[in-house]
């Protein structure tokens, strides 16, 4: 009797293990908590994609449809016909690299300086930069804008370069900072045995190596001074400004908005950032972890 029962009861226990095995393989809870991430971040570029690609006479139709009933590309070519795009286009490309340059130097060597050097006031130092972080935009913006103002600087290339720098930088810092930690101090040591100075072990030895880091720096700068709002709509007039704000008091009036024509303006606006992304998310990602072993 007991031969029957163990019998019938080892197809059973197969069964249950090969469900073990599957959910092991494929765990539902992970993945379905993946798609349903993926579905709620992509939800709004899908709506701007489909908009910017939709008629002006369905825009408005209600009931709203989830997939274009008609597909027109005049939005973009509206868009790519409009001199003064290009001309707002030129100050994000100016404004952004300069600010990605700049953000990457200066945090090179003070992520360097307080990551491999000993010396009375560092950790202070490296506080003080990250405390910098903690400081409202708003207030951070009135006091841009009172001393620029007294100097006369406003509607200049170089306030949206200062002022970008000044939020991209203590990022920075931290950034490469932890990945400095990360190099052996015997690579540094070994340089100095064969007797390279502290600069030619830096730009010899440390930057090649750092190179992860100093391009997941330089795309983080890069993309806060290309998406800024606030800063470049009050600090500069239609001259100097940036895609962001120009796009918007172009398209966005009073009695009415070009939803499509904003829409597709949109989609071009993130394309060379999205690209940059793609492209350089492998050293992205290995830039932005690298400091999460050793603080």
């Amino acid at each position: 009797m007991a031969v029957g029962t163990e019998t019938q009861l080892a197809p059973r226990r197969q069964a249950v293990a090969r469900t073990h095995t599957r959910r092991r393989r494929f765990p539902l809870g992970p993945w379905a908590a993946v798609v349903g991430f993926g579905l709620f971040a992509f939800a709004p570029v899908y709506w701007l994609l489909i908009t910017s690609i939709t008629p002006d006479s369905l825009v408005y139709r209600y009931p709203v449809t989830f997939f274009p009933e008609s597909v027109t590309f005049d939005n973009y070519r509206s868009v790519f016909t409009d001199p003064e795009i290009f001309g707002w286009l030129a100050n994000s490309v100016i404004v952004s690299v300069i600010t990605a340059v700049l953000s990457v130097v200066t945090s090179m060597y003070m992520g360097y300086s307080i990551s491999k050097f000993r010396y009375r006031g560092r950790r202070t130092l490296l506080y003080f930069v990250l405390s910098s972080q903690m400081l409202p935009s708003a207030l951070l913006l009135v006091t841009l804008y009172g001393v620029f103002s007294t100097f006369g600087l406003l509607n200049t290339y170089f306030v949206l370069i200062i002022s970008f720098t000044t939020f991209t930088l203590p990022l920075c810092v931290w950034m490469l900072k932890g990945f400095f930690d990360n190099l052996p101090d015997d690579i540094i040591e070994a340089s100095k045995i064969d007797g390279a100075s502290n600069w030619r072990t830096l730009h010899a030895i440390v930057l090649p190596l750092a190179a992860p880091g100093l391009v997941a720096s330089g795309l983080f700068a890069f993309m806060r001074g290309w998406n800024d709002f606030i800063f470049a709509l009050t600090l500069t007039g239609p001259e100097r400004q940036t895609l962001p704000p120009a796009l918007v008091n172009r398209y966005i009036g009073e009695a009415a908005t070009d939803w499509p024509e904003l829409m597709a303006a949109s989609v071009l606006v993130a394309l060379p950032v999205a690209v940059a992304f793609v492209a350089l998310q492998r050293h992205l990602v290995g830039g932005i972890t690298a400091g999460a072993v050793k603080g």
